[in-house]
């Protein structure tokens, strides 16, 4: 029996050097999960992929209420009676419903990004306006064609986001268009003064920036109160990492379920006791052997090993009812227990659309779930090298091959470079693809970003995935501005996202591009 659940509460020491953290106490209920737990790896093996019963990836829509809001003027003798704005009579603001209606069905079918748009509102009074407040949704969209100031301070509630959405060309004029950043944001002074909303929140026009910060809300919706697994519980890099956990605990609302490695031998036991979970991870291990693209130069058993861990790895999500799970002290510890290394099963699980990293490193973990949410694809959880002459190698062990998400990149598998043992996939990235790279600081108090290219995937005695990037930006301000260790990379180009997201969850943002 191990000493305890893995559903407990991390404790662990936050020296990422300590292997010796005494376990904490457990309830009798903690005990039963975990034998429960165990007992399930003894149980007839399950189909690896197709298993109705296996926890998938976890992407909840962003649940968004488009409101307009507008006012008919009134006519009177010999005064003015009616603001700016192009909606002046209902069969106007039936018309710009309807325009309104298409243009987010135009916008949730482009959406890559799971988004649910609900029935379009009217608020013309403050009653209204609280009563739609109230309901079931992530982020209000509102129209402000017209309409006071209240109203609008009536949608914008704590726990729930605000874009609002200005017309200058693209239909008729909006009032808001003159006054939205005198009356709404600024109240009729020079200092801000609206609670939740700032500038970054206002949209001219632009369907394509509406969905910008969708999508960046949406990252930050699954990123907030995200549980992850953390197998030898949760670590910071280095002495800046030391209140890492806790900062990751705190301002992203991370619940890390600690597993043991006690724990965790006992389970690599009891799955290595089951023939069958054996034989189907043999198997699965060939196919992928067997892909296009993919070259063997370490040893089979160290492969077949790996596949069994993935297995394990997998009963843990299952049980813990996530998609999202780090390990720790990876460069030693899992090696003897499993008989390989943990490199090729994170690879696989991020393939596969889960959030796999190694050395439990929660400074950089956070922007890891927040970049794999916002991107929709797997994310490289990488050591930077000294950035020179416009150019920075990113290295790791762990690298998935799909890393536009569809498409598996040729991979040679060799050993784990710093052990020399265990199965490490070298991936080839794609030459001339863009790539967004994030770089926490150690308080997550304030990141750096960047866009680079992939120029070449050399060979040195590093870390097996080995990518030379150029740097689309001031490679002298980057290294002036570095803060932490670890950098988290995705394809493509999420900056702008990202920087939304940040603003949002209290974060600096500094964008080198």
């Amino acid at each position: 029996m191990p000493s305890h659940s893995f559903l407990s509460s991390c404790r662990a020491c936050p020296s990422a050097l300590c292997h010796n953290c005494p376990s904490p106490g457990l309830s009798r209920r903690d005990l039963l999960a975990g034998g429960l737990a165990l007992t399930a790896l003894t149980a007839a093996p399950r189909a690896f992929a197709s298993d109705p019963e296996r926890q998938q990836p976890i992407r909840l829509p962003l649940k968004v209420q488009p409101v307009l809001v507008y006012a008919i003027p009134q006519r009177r003798e010999a005064t003015s009676w009616r603001e700016w704005g192009g909606i002046l009579t209902e069969q106007d603001a039936e018309q710009e419903r309807q325009h309104i209606r298409r243009e987010l069905a135009a916008l949730k079918s482009s959406a890559d990004f799971p988004l649910d748009v609900r029935p379009l509102e009217t608020a013309q009074s403050l009653e209204q306006a609280a009563a739609l407040a109230k309901g079931d949704f992530d982020v209000v969209l509102s129209y402000a064609a017209g309409g006071s100031g209240r109203i609008y301070e009536a949608l914008s509630v704590p726990g729930k986001w605000h874009v609002m959405f200005l017309r200058h060309r693209s239909g008729p004029v909006y009032l808001w268009y003159e006054i939205a950043h005198p009356r709404f944001l600024r109240k009729t002074v020079d200092e801000f003064g609206q609670p939740g909303v700032d500038v970054q929140d206002v949209v001219v026009d632009s369907q394509n920036e509406i969905l910008i910060r969708l999508r960046a809300l949406h990252g930050l919706k699954n990123t907030l109160g995200k549980k992850i697994v953390a197998v030898g519980g949760a670590s910071g890099w280095g002495e800046g990492g030391r209140r890492a956990p806790d900062r990751a605990r705190e301002l992203w609302r991370l619940e890390i379920a600690d597993v043991p490695y006690p724990d965790l031998g006992e389970r690599i036991k009891r799955a290595r006791a089951n023939s069958g979970l054996v034989a189907r991870s043999e198997a699965e291990a060939g196919k992928y052997l067997g892909q296009k693209g993919v070259k063997l130069e370490t040893s089979r058993q160290f492969v077949n090993n790996a596949f069994l861990l993935t297995e394990v790895f997998h009963r843990l999500l299952d049980e813990a009812g996530t998609d999202a799970i780090t390990i720790n002290h990876c460069m030693g510890t899992i090696m003897p227990m499993a008989e390989t290394t943990a490199c090729l099963p994170l690879s696989l699980l991020n393939d596969a659309g889960y959030m796999a990293f190694c050395e439990s490193d929660f400074v950089v973990i956070p922007s890891g779930i927040l970049l794999h949410y916002i991107s929709g694809k797997p994310v490289f959880l990488n050591d930077p090298t000294h950035p020179h002459d416009g150019v920075v190698t990113i290295a790791h062990c762990t690298a998935p091959r799909k890393m536009d998400g569809v498409h598996a990149e040729p991979a040679r598998i060799l050993t784990h470079f710093e052990s020399d043992y265990g199965a490490a996939p070298k991936v080839e990235m794609k030459k001339g693809q863009r790539m967004t790279n994030l770089i926490p600081d150690f308080a997550s108090k304030r990141w750096l970003g960047f866009e680079g290219e992939v120029i070449d995937n050399p060979f040195m005695n590093i870390c097996r995935s080995q990518v030379d990037i150029t740097i689309r930006g001031d490679t002298n301000r980057l290294l002036e501005e570095m803060r932490g260790f670890h950098w988290m990379t995705s394809y493509g180009s999420y900056l702008r996202e990202t920087g939304y997201a940040l603003r949002k969850a209290g974060v600096e943002w500094t964008s080198l591009g």
